[in-house]
């Protein structure tokens, strides 16, 4: 069953629900919890439990009509993710994340994830701590570049961090049109369409929220709380988080990884506490990318523990 029309349908939903499938009596935690999409349709599934945890202050204080509508069924906190396994008591069935910006944060101008509509350069998930402005307008031109290719993979990332640097020393950023416009100068528009300031911005996003360090941090946390036959349900949006969480769950399953940026291997003998639900990524179909392009770089892993394992 999916979630209520006037809820933001999240990306995979029908694929997430099947992989978790949740029964009656269970406890869920949707560790992204945004506006709730995956959290009401794992409610109106089975008559069970889901914990909803966000980072974002915000996403918890508009979800008051669904707390009051599923009750003691829905418990929500404001927390990260990566600290799951501290703000949970005891062990769960399933865990979904849906990795990245939520689209209730890309569609507000005011956050300053996009550059759509113009707002202030801020991009930070919880409210709190250095700005995506305080990066452009303070790093030195090399850190900035270095942050931009590691995180943007942004081929034209030293032309970009120089014409921040050049243009910084006459007026700070303060606005995302500001910003995009002048990389827009130096990185030239792709076939495809996507704007020239896309990957930029995608890095300047995952540094300001150390996304990666909290994914490492998550799926640990998120493994760790499952009961036997439990699952970690994970969306990812581009390769860096595809490649850690990938990594992640073949270690996890037993396999041995090959050697990669996102996650060395280790000498120490691999768990097998746990399977892999599929082999492939689970990618969205045709129809869901033409009602939600931002879907077409999606895809599901999906980690059950097994069994028989120890608790």
């Amino acid at each position: 069953m999916s979630a209520p029309d006037k809820l933001h349908i999240p990306v995979l939903l029908n694929e997430v629900l099947a992989a978790l499938s949740p029964k009656d009596g269970g406890v869920y935690v949707d560790g992204t919890f945004g506006a709730g999409g995956y959290a009401v349709a794992i409610l109106e599934a089975a008559n069970c439990k889901v914990i909803g945890i966000d980072r974002d202050p915000k996403a918890i204080a508009l979800a008051s009509d669904l707390q009051k509508k599923y009750g003691e069924r829905l418990v929500l906190i404001n927390a990260r993710f990566s600290q799951m396994a501290e703000v949970v008591s005891g062990k769960v069935d399933g865990v979904a994340l849906d990795l990245g910006v939520s689209s209730m944060q890309i569609d507000n101008a005011e956050r300053g994830f996009s550059f759509q509509k113009d707002g202030a350069l801020d991009m930070r998930m919880s409210g709190e701590g250095m700005t995506a402005a305080d990066v452009v307008n303070t790093l030195p031109e090399a850190e900035l570049a270095d942050i931009i290719y590691k995180y943007g993979q942004e081929r034209f990332s030293r032309k970009v961090a120089a014409a921040i640097a050049a243009r910084r020393k006459d007026m700070p950023f303060t606005s995302t049109l500001d910003l995009a416009g002048v990389v827009a100068t130096v990185v030239p528009r792709a076939k495809d369409g996507i704007h020239p300031a896309t990957r930029t911005f995608q890095a300047l996003r995952i540094y300001v929220n150390d996304e990666l360090g909290e994914l490492q941090k998550g799926l640990a946390a998120g493994a760790a709380l499952l009961k036997p036959s439990g699952r970690l349900a994970v969306v990812s949006f581009h390769s860096l988080e595809d490649g850690i969480v990938k990594a992640f769950m073949q270690e996890k399953a037993g396999k041995v990884p090959a050697a990669s940026r996102y996650m060395p291997v280790k000498n120490e003998p691999l768990a097998q506490d746990f399977r892999l639900l599929n082999k492939k990524p689970l990618l969205p179909g045709d129809e869901e990318v033409r009602l939600n392009p931002r879907s077409r770089s999606a895809k599901l892993r999906v980690l059950e523990k097994k069994e028989e394992a120890s608790e």
